[in-house]
């Protein structure tokens, strides 16, 4: 699909709608033709302050306007229908994190796009962080041999005034999780294009200090991976202050690759900035072990050169754009955004059932308890 400008729309007009829309308008051959949301006011608000159009119907929407691209950024529980409707009426989809709140829900996204011929991708915008690439260009070149073992540590606070925010936040059906579902995909995701295919989970979530909502606040996990390696998560937010999110990755040479992801102030899309830039924090490929501080001062100074919560969102559209005019698969596809769901999924059943969770996790079809965050 080789053209001068791609037509873009946004299905979905909450916070981090804002973040795409302005960096839509910073890619040159891309343009924002027209918005829809749940609520129809929500999107003829959104669409009068981008001078878009704002629809009512979304197959409306992508014929009247030659949708390219369809963004969707409703709540998690709520990215299926627009998706379908999208790729049936002939538009590609970029899908807001997490692919969705269930493995049902994703089979049947990821199927519908092969159906209709279109492609599918899940926003993961920190794999272009410099700091993040970085380490997958080590593993890649072999500097660490094999990895072996991998974490994820996100230590965080959500207060209530975050969850009043919306109302679709802190509840299962709503929001469908807590820390896993919305604040820990993009490290998941991180982690599982570090380390590889997983072969089993053992889970455990809690909501240890947040009586006002229904999901998890806390989580842990260890994983088994099909490598032969091993890794573990620690994700949180009911830890003050602030946050920290980091992803370490260590080779079976002895060398170790660290990067901090996030940290500083908690982040809200769409509501606040990031004031501290991604560094990496450990590096110990042998010869290499003297740029770690170079490599801070050059990142850091980078990100604080640009408005990070819209240049990297930019980096990932511009990437799905170059997908559909050379006709290659996006950097992030809908199968890589499934592994995340399944990753999260299989520490909700861990934790329901006590006992480990093998791979791959097809979905519970029969079951109507939401992969055990249902009680």
């Amino acid at each position: 699909m080789k053209k001068d400008l791609y037509n873009i729309s946004i299905l979905g007009c909450g916070k981090v709608a804002h973040l795409h829309a302005k960096a839509i308008r910073n890619i040159p051959n891309a343009q924002l033709s027209g918005v829809w949301s749940r609520t129809l006011e929500t999107a003829v608000n959104f669409a009068s302050e981008y001078n878009v159009q704002a629809f009512s119907d979304i197959s409306k929407l992508i014929s009247e306007k030659e949708i390219d691209l369809a963004i969707v950024c409703t709540p998690h529980p709520f990215h299926l229908e627009p998706t379908l409707e999208a790729a049936k009426a002939g538009a590609n989809v970029l899908v807001e994190k997490p692919l969705a709140s269930t493995l049902t829900d994703s089979d049947e996204m990821i199927g519908a796009c092969k159906k209709y011929g279109v492609k599918l991708g899940v926003i993961s915008q920190r794999r272009w962080y410099e700091p993040v690439k970085r380490i997958k260009n080590a593993i890649d070149d072999g500097k660490i041999g094999k990895p072996v073992f991998g974490t994820v540590n996100i230590l965080g606070w959500r207060d209530k005034a975050y969850y009043d925010t919306d109302a679709w936040r802190g509840t299962w059906l709503m929001e469908g999780g807590g820390v896993l579902v919305n604040q820990a995909p993009h490290q998941l995701d991180i982690l599982l294009w570090y380390m590889g295919e997983i072969d089993e989970v053992y889970g455990v979530w809690k909501n240890l200090n947040h009586p006002y909502i229904e999901v998890e606040d806390t989580a842990v996990a260890i994983i088994k991976f099909q490598n032969g390696g091993i890794g573990n998560i620690i994700v949180s937010n009911s830890t003050k202050p602030g946050i920290y999110g980091k992803v370490h990755v260590h080779g079976d040479n002895g060398a170790s690759l660290g990067v901090q992801t996030d940290d500083g102030a908690m982040f809200v899309a769409g509501m606040s900035g990031i004031l501290e830039p991604p560094v990496n924090d450990i590096w110990t490929v042998p010869g290499e072990e003297q740029y770690l501080e170079k490599w801070k001062g050059e990142d850091s100074a980078f990100f604080q050169s640009v408005d990070p919560t819209v240049y990297y969102m930019e980096k990932q559209i511009d990437d799905f754009l170059t997908a559909l005019r050379n006709n290659t698969d996006p950097l992030v596809t809908g199968e890589e955004g499934r592994r995340t769901v399944e990753l999260f999924t299989a520490i909700y059943r861990s934790t329901r059932d006590n006992q480990p969770v093998k791979f791959p996790l097809q979905p519970e079809k029969e079951r109507k308890d939401m992969d055990g965050r249902l009680v």
